[in-house]
């Protein structure tokens, strides 16, 4: 297909800081044309915005995240943090800030060069930034969770992972590339809402990729088409591209929530058996799959301060969502209704249900490294935190006859969503 088809989803605005808007028409195209449209208008509503962004950049406009318009001091502090980029307690939301809303950008400039993949693949340090600034260009900065700001936490996690003993003796620069490319272009082009809402809806997205992985799928093609627009892997050979590409799709297709427990299963019968032979490409694959599944839903297991935002920013992703469905009369989704679904209800399902069953086979793949003992310990303090808030809230809600508790709906359904 055209290297430049991906772009907006078309369901939420570019309008920075303000409410998502949901253009309906478009949400509901196939219940006005009976199909979604022809492969020309999916091509069309795919690729405006990567055909508008390519013009700007050959007319020689350099793309506003670009500009770094701090003082020396910002900077310092912001280079004084990247020397620390390794720790687990790193403040991604302080880095943010501080780079001006270009952590991602920073970050992965500032990786890509520690762990020489510039010198090996030898990158054009022009094309390679340009690249990056598409990438955090093509996070909606709307969204309050799932922006730019969660794919340099993701990606700084990964950096994190691999460096983990078992896994780092064996990575090949390849294998680092498209670890921390997966990570940083994960989520690329989130409109904020979950699967089962572009499926109800009938978005377009979802006919093209058969209500299967589907934001997955967008967020791949769309990394490839800036990976080809950009021209930064160009002076390669095609066999080698061509195997990139692929590789970062099946990177990013095991983020699909929906997928965990095949991932689960098939990682404990290789921690049972003890059969991973890291030196194969194909089990060394594998295990950057379950690394960056770790990453992508690690926020439990940060420190109380910073895990405790992302818990806030993704149930405020969920009840916007929510608050879309009741606009729209729409059956609320589950985990999307603010008058029920409370943050320390969410997140203790989520902890139970998705997170401790992951990092306990990571600690268990690592052999328990002070970093797998720290994040685990964080994730039991973390959980015991959201109990004594959920009881709290219990406490105060009883004479209204309102109750946050995890209910068996949630659970089952914790499996089903599009989940921090």
């Amino acid at each position: 297909g055209d290297a430049r088809v991906r772009g907006q989803t078309g369901v939420v605005s570019e309008r920075r800081g303000s409410y998502p808007f949901i253009d309906f028409r478009l949400l509901n195209n196939s219940a006005l044309s009976g199909e979604v449209g022809t492969k020309k208008k999916v091509k069309r509503l795919l690729s405006f915005q990567r055909y508008f962004h390519a013009s700007r950049l050959l007319r020689g406009i350099v793309p506003q995240a670009s500009l770094y318009l701090l003082d020396e001091d910002y900077l310092g502090q912001a280079r004084h943090m990247l020397s620390k980029v390794g720790m687990w307690d790193f403040d991604i939301f302080l880095f943010d800030r501080l780079t001006n809303g270009n952590s991602l950008v920073t970050l992965l400039c500032h990786l890509f060069n520690v762990h020489g993949l510039i010198h090996h693949f030898q990158l054009d340090m022009v094309t390679l930034h340009r690249f990056f600034v598409m990438v955090q260009d093509d996070y909606h900065s709307q969204n309050p969770y799932h922006n730019a700001v969660h794919a340099a936490d993701v990606t700084q996690a990964m950096h994190c992972y691999l460096r983990e003993p078992k896994l780092a003796n064996f990575l090949t620069p390849s294998d680092i590339m498209l670890g921390l490319l997966a990570a940083a272009a994960h989520d690329v082009d989130h409109p904020g809402v979950n699967q089962p809402f572009l499926i109800k809806t009938k978005h377009h997205l979802a006919s093209l990729y058969q209500n299967v992985s589907v934001l997955e799928n967008h967020h791949w093609r769309s990394t490839i088409g800036m990976l080809r627009e950009s021209r930064l892997l160009a002076h390669l050979p095609k066999e080698v591209t061509q195997d990139i590409e692929q590789q970062l799709g099946s990177l990013i297709l095991a983020t699909d929530i929906n997928r965990q427990n095949e991932f689960l299963i098939r990682l404990k019968s290789h921690l049972d058996n003890q059969d991973l032979r890291l030196e194969d490409a194909q089990d060394r694959h594998f295990m950057l799959q379950i690394a960056l599944k770790c990453a992508d839903i690690c926020n439990p297991c940060r420190v109380w301060d910073l895990s405790k935002q992302w818990s806030e920013r993704v149930c405020e992703e969920f009840y916007r969502q929510g608050d879309l469905e009741q606009k729209f009369e729409l059956e609320i989704s589950p985990l999307c209704n603010q008058q029920k679904d409370t943050v320390p209800s969410i997140q203790i399902g989520f902890m139970t249900y998705i997170v401790e069953p992951l990092f306990e086979r990571w600690a268990q793949f690592t052999g328990n490294t002070p970093l797998s003992e720290n994040m685990l310990n964080h994730l039991r303090r973390n959980k015991a935190k959201w109990r004594s808030l959920l009881h709290k809230q219990h406490s105060s809600s009883r004479s209204n006859d309102h109750s946050g508790q995890v209910t068996g709906s949630q659970e089952q359904t914790l499996n089903e969503e599009e989940t921090p």
